[in-house]
């Protein structure tokens, strides 16, 4: 069985971790990795990490302590478009969730979580995890919570 986890981003896989896509048809969904590489680096309290698949980089994750509500968010998530329909992105939520709750010295009691409301495959995969829709946000993004 394969083992999927999360290991950071650094000076050894950033340059794998911006060579990872989505389908065409999910660029317009999600910032690139080489863009959230760079972002993190200016967020406090952020964390970008590799997916991995046994010891192959398949997908990227950033999420932490947003400084605007004071819960956690997953800013970004993506499965190479060579390891999607396979489950995996549950199964990194899941991941997420997990290194979330071990972190988690404020209590914080929520993970949030935006995505376009056209991705159908997110909104799939975060509700199969637990996430529960809220509302629209005012940039247009169909935001969801968990409770922890």
């Amino acid at each position: 069985m394969n083992k999927i986890s999360l290991k950071p981003i650094d000076k050894s896989n950033w340059e794998e971790a911006i060579e990872l896509s989505v389908k065409e048809e999910q660029r317009t969904f999600i910032a690139s990795n080489l863009y959230s590489i760079a972002e993190v680096q200016f967020l406090d309290n952020f964390y970008a990490k590799g997916i991995y698949l046994d010891s192959k980089l398949i997908g990227f994750t950033m999420f932490g302590i947003d400084s605007d509500d004071n819960n956690y968010w997953i800013y970004r998530l993506m499965i190479d478009k060579e390891y999607q329909g396979q489950g995996i992105g549950i199964q990194a939520i899941f991941l997420i969730i997990e290194e979330i709750r071990n972190i988690n010295n404020k209590n914080i009691p929520l993970i949030m979580i935006g995505y376009n409301p056209k991705n159908l495959s997110a909104k799939i995969a975060y509700r199969k995890a637990g996430f529960i829709e809220t509302e629209l946000s005012s940039w247009g993004e169909q935001l969801a919570k968990f409770t922890l």
